[in-house]
């Protein structure tokens, strides 16, 4: 029977790697971007699906610009402490849950005749 000799090492078994080592990158700047789209997807305010058919049904579309100070309303509601609040911008009525940032129903001037909201605890107008 032959000695074992330590300092072998067996075929393929922590052998050093000859030539560079490469990592994939691929996936990396897929992750990048996509983390940075979730992050800015979170900072938007979303429509609930009622509020969209009640926008369609009053042919009410909102530009980049209302998008925007809605947001920016959004933002000092939630500065406030708000929950549900009530947002009248030019002649539409939007009532919002701030911590989701939804838009939960939305009203034109002629739907809102009535003038009375419930369950909100705040109102912007911008």
């Amino acid at each position: 029977m032959a000695p074992v000799q330590l300092n072998n090492q067996i075929s393929g078994v922590g052998a050093p790697q000859t030539g560079p080592v490469r990592h994939k990158t691929a996936g990396q700047g897929d992750f990048a971007g996509a983390l940075q789209a979730e992050v800015l997807k979170q900072g938007a305010v979303k429509l609930s699906a009622h509020a969209v058919k009640r926008l369609a049904e009053r042919n009410v579309s909102l530009s980049e610009s209302e998008q925007s100070r809605l947001e920016s309303a959004i933002d000092r509601a939630d500065g406030k402490g708000a929950d549900k609040s009530l947002v009248l911008m030019d002649d539409l009525a939007l009532l919002v849950s701030v911590k989701n940032r939804v838009v939960i129903t939305a009203l034109d001037a002629e739907s809102a005749k009535d003038g009375v909201f419930t369950n909100i605890d705040s109102a912007i107008i911008i």
